[in-house]
């Protein structure tokens, strides 16, 4: 009896392994595809905005920490927005090159933009709301220190707010700018297919997990609301939009609404990344656990369910990584007889040509926005190789570490991997 509730058990885990990432692939697939239809296809190409009834001037606000050798060309891209009334905000983070100075040297050039000095770092959360409070507008349109805004991105997502005054936040499309070696490249596509599809799918089927840091708008009465940013959490991006959603705010996506980012590209820079966002990803998981004893936050349940199914499915794997080589050190009998889960076979090839089947699914969806992407979807092949590998180790390290973490430490920034530049 034992025996057999073991081995239905142990082919449930099998089964789990294989069919949990196919679902949801083609749950995403057909999600990013109903969103296409009912929203993208009716819109114009992203550089002819349609005219607004209603143009309410918005404040842009950019946290630097560090970004001398970025913050001129963010802002100059961030003043250069097509948008009738604006202002720029600079919130230099207690930053210890020469920051201060770059944005001193572009306040006094441009009428447009404000720039604060923060004393210490206090991380961007905080740098966050010091700029809102201080912004004279209702609209927040925030982007990171190294990021560059599309001129037209502020009319695709102010359009929301216009629209509803239930929107609390729209967040935008990123785009990778550097694009010179082999993981930079296969994050191009990623972007596509793991950050663009799942936002179209959600909202398709319901909420947001999470808005896109790096461009997001907020409407600044709904973020007071919530109380801003929280300080203590590794990715604030993650955790605002569930502190909106739990207060019964909407948030959106809005593809049409570009920004030009930089991404690591060295497996240490991008192993730091990943290790933060699914830190981030841990932190909001156990703060929102209780969400399922609120029936009237049932629309969070399925972020939650997959949320932890995600979570369950990475230890998984481990375990059977750990039985597969058991298996080969210790006599035959010991241990249950696995396949090796890192050496694809007829099960990862079926992963894998999924897996690609993503990737061209989404790579014409943003074809609409970023043009040339097809000739990338060669690079996508490796991306089963390296970045499943990162990505589940990453997730099977975050837990503990913030289980360890303990709660109320401030996030501080890290000066990340931004690629190599030309």
């Amino acid at each position: 009896m034992v025996i057999a509730l073991l081995k239905t058990l142990w082919q449930g885990l099998l089964g789990f392994v294989f069919y949990y990432p196919l679902f949801m692939s083609y749950l995403w697939m057909i999600g990013a595809a109903l969103f296409y239809w009912r929203h993208e296809r009716k819109d114009g190409p992203y550089y002819l905005p349609n005219a607004l009834p209603d143009t309410p001037p918005v404040s842009i606000l950019i946290p630097c920490f560090n970004e001398g050798d970025n913050a001129e060309e963010t802002i100059s891209h961030a003043l250069a927005t097509d948008y009738p009334d604006f202002e720029v905000i600079a919130i230099n983070d207690g930053s210890k090159d020469n920051t201060a100075e770059v944005l001193d040297r572009l306040a006094a050039k441009y009428d447009r933009l404000r720039v604060v000095h923060l004393a210490q770092n206090q991380g961007k959360a905080m740098a966050l709301q010091a700029g809102s409070l201080l912004a004279k507008n209702e609209i927040l349109i925030c982007i990171d220190g190294d990021a560059l805004l599309d001129k037209h991105a502020a009319h695709w997502m102010v359009r929301h707010f216009v629209q509803d005054p239930e929107v609390a936040a729209v967040t935008g499309n990123p785009r990778i700018r550097n694009r010179s070696t082999l993981l930079g490249r296969v994050q191009v596509g990623e972007f596509s297919s793991i950050v663009g599809m799942i936002k179209r799918a959600q909202r398709s089927f319901g909420r947001l997990f999470t808005v896109s840091g790096v461009i997001t708008a907020f409407r600044k009465s709904a973020v007071h609301q919530v109380g801003y940013w929280s300080a203590d959490m590794l990715t604030e991006d993650i955790d605002i939009t569930w502190k909106l959603q739990r207060d019964g705010w909407d948030v959106r996506f809005e593809p049409n609404a570009l920004v030009w980012i930089l991404m690591p590209e060295t497996l240490k820079g991008l192993w730091k990344q990943r290790l933060r966002w699914a830190m981030g990803g841990a932190q909001v998981l156990l703060k929102n656990l209780d969400v399922i004893r609120h029936p009237s936050q049932n629309h969070l349940w399925p972020l939650m369910l997959e949320l932890c199914l995600s979570l369950f499915w990475s230890y998984v794997m481990l375990l059977l990584v750990i039985i597969w080589l058991g298996g080969l050190l210790l006599p035959a009998g010991w241990l249950p007889v696995v396949g090796s889960p890192l050496i694809p076979q007829w099960s990862g090839v079926i992963l894998g040509a999924t897996c690609l089947l993503q990737f061209a699914v989404s790579k014409w969806l943003d074809s609409h926005y970023d043009k040339g992407l097809g000739r990338n979807y060669y690079w996508m092949i490796w991306y089963p190789l390296v970045f499943w590998v990162i990505n589940i180790g990453s997730t099977i390290v975050a837990f503990p570490k913030v289980l360890l973490r303990g709660e109320g430490k401030r996030a501080r920034w890290v000066s990340p991997d931004r690629g190599i530049r030309a």
